[in-house]
């Protein structure tokens, strides 16, 4: 049985409601979870229980907030292809596509990666957990590309290690608007959930609750007002190839959240951007394995029309 998780605040200034001012402090938690949390009689302010979320939180009180384990869902295996890149007794590197889920979440229980390995993996279920068995780490649902996934629990340890690290080289290729002023640069910008927005995250500085993120790019080809870019990450928060992208003025193509959306006369499945290559160290031999994931047909076609428009 998982335990429950507490956080421990101190209200440094001024006077807010308690569910705003925990939503301000807690950017991983929206604030209707925020709520939820406190009608369930999970938050207590100065060591007392509180239920109202409209209550005024004051400079020097002290604020507890208990998040109750998340419910196991019951996850089962259906029949997906798998494109698969790479694949041993410790592990499995899959090519994903766009449009195809990570793992099950409220709207995507049977049609996922997750359930696709379960039904091509022998004993996956568990493996780091019951939620996301397996999961090194993610791909965003319209992002594809190389993705690795453990099939023991060592592999599932010494592989998120190896991407806590840093030693994980996971590069991608993109498409964005316009042409970058310099051949190549390096983003760091801290990224938190959006304040106001829960669907995207945003660019939030440390002392607020950001996360460190560091995104590095080389252009690989220009084309006309558009740039192939070859990124490479340092780390992997949500969105941060996307959000970095946007942040410098250069949205990702095709991106629903980040960009304008406009169109160029191919049909993208999601944004132009793909996990093109993953290199790692085995954790059973030690070898270095990199895993290529060619580039899918329709961005292919884009940048067939984009070297036609730019000639």
């Amino acid at each position: 049985m998982m335990a429950s998780r507490e956080i421990n605040l101190e209200v440094n200034e001024g006077t807010d409601r308690l569910d705003r001012y925990l939503a301000s402090q807690l950017p991983d938690l929206s604030r209707s979870r925020i709520q939820q949390l406190i009608s369930q009689n999970c938050v207590k302010v100065n060591g007392q229980v509180c239920a109202s979320k409209k209550i005024k939180v004051e400079t020097g009180d002290r604020l507890c907030i208990e998040i109750p384990p998340a419910e196991p869902l019951e996850i089962g295996a259906t029949e997906i292809p798998l494109d698969i890149l790479y694949e041993d007794d410790c592990l499995i590197i899959i090519n994903k596509p766009a449009g195809l889920v990570v793992h099950p979440a409220p709207g995507h229980s049977d049609d996922t990666l997750v359930n696709a390995l379960l039904a091509h993996c022998e004993n996956l279920s568990g493996i780091g957990g019951v939620q996301r068995p397996g999961i090194v780490h993610r791909l965003d649902k319209d992002t594809s590309g190389a993705i690795v996934v453990a099939k023991t629990d060592h592999a599932h340890q010494h592989l998120q290690g190896q991407i806590q690290a840093k030693t994980a080289r996971r590069d991608y290729l993109g498409i964005i608007y316009g042409v970058p002023k310099t051949e190549s640069g390096t983003i760091d910008a801290p990224i938190a959930r959006h304040p106001h927005d829960r669907q995207k995250m945003a660019i939030v500085p440390v002392e607020k609750g950001g996360r460190q993120a560091v995104t590095h790019w080389q252009i690989k080809e220009r084309l006309g007002n558009y740039t192939l870019i070859h990124f490479q990450l340092e780390t992997g928060r949500t969105h941060q190839i996307r959000l970095h992208s946007a942040y410098i003025g250069h949205p990702i193509v095709g991106d629903p959240v980040y960009s304008s959306g406009r169109s160029l006369g191919v049909n993208l499945p999601g944004q132009a951007l793909h996990a093109w290559s993953l290199t790692l160290e085995h954790p059973e031999t030690g070898e270095t394995i990199q895993a290529i994931a060619p580039l899918p047909d329709y961005l292919h076609t884009l940048l067939e029309v984009l070297r036609r428009r730019s000639n």
